[in-house]
């Protein structure tokens, strides 16, 4: 028996660089910045204001499912999430309002080309973002059990922890961005945000080498096997494998 992802063909919106810890390994890696603090990091982050992404799958990988290795990729990474299910229609929506929109919350795997920058222009195709494979969600959506804003998350890679962390460490909330996404915007019942990912990714990880090239130790590889959970949703087990 298999279980499909608990997707209802509607909108992905993903929240960029909302946790200070992951941010913290990004900044250190691409700019240089060092010695910065996780409080400084976050103010410096909300003055800059929200950004993020949306992803376009045409199907959505549920438990189990085996992730597809991009054949023109070399750093592939994982980014353990949570994500919460819209439930309610509507549109400029008050974070403090959050509450009366989410009908559950579930695991989200959000896969990560980590090849060049992407293209530096304010709208781009997103490629890093959107491949076959890039989305997976499951085992369940949690409806009315769990606060979305103070959910322990897990990411182990071939049974190595290698993220640890809760929701309530996002920079910006989930009632947030959805008063931010919401403005122009309406939401409909079967709408996903997920809320960005923490310190432990292979890219806030990799120190860049003195030639500029970052080591491939941490980045996945076929036939390795990915595993997020969260002790009241479950767990989403991958193993990754070549493409046709």
């Amino acid at each position: 028996m298999r279980l499909h992802a608990p997707w209802a063909e509607r909108r992905i919106a993903c929240v960029g660089g909302n946790y200070a810890a992951h941010l913290a390994g990004m900044w250190a890696n691409r700019l240089g910045k060092t010695g910065i603090s996780l409080e400084q990091i976050t103010e410096e982050a909300r003055k800059a204001g929200q950004w993020g992404f949306w992803k376009v799958p045409a199907e959505v990988a549920g438990p189990n499912d085996p992730i597809p290795f991009p054949k023109r990729v070399t750093y592939f990474d994982y980014e353990g999430e949570i994500a919460i299910v819209i439930g309610r229609r509507g549109k400029d929506i008050p974070a403090t309002k959050i509450g009366d929109y989410v009908w559950g919350v579930t695991l989200f795997h959000d896969w990560s080309i980590r090849d060049g920058g992407g293209a530096d222009r304010p709208v781009s195709y997103n490629l890093q973002k959107n491949f076959d494979g890039a989305v997976s969600m499951g085992p369940c959506i949690a409806v009315g059990e769990l606060d979305h804003q103070d959910i322990d998350v897990e990411t182990r890679v071939n049974g190595v922890v290698r993220q640890s962390y809760n929701t309530k460490e996002m920079i910006w909330s989930f009632g947030e961005v959805l008063e931010y996404l919401s403005q122009d915007l309406t939401f409909v019942p079967g709408d996903v945000i997920a809320g960005g990912t923490s310190a432990g990714t292979a890219a806030d990880q990799s120190r860049r080498d003195p030639d500029g090239r970052r080591p491939l130790d941490l980045f996945l590889k076929i036939g390795d096997t990915v595993a997020l959970s969260s002790p009241k949703i479950g767990v989403l087990s991958h193993r990754i494998v070549a493409s046709d």
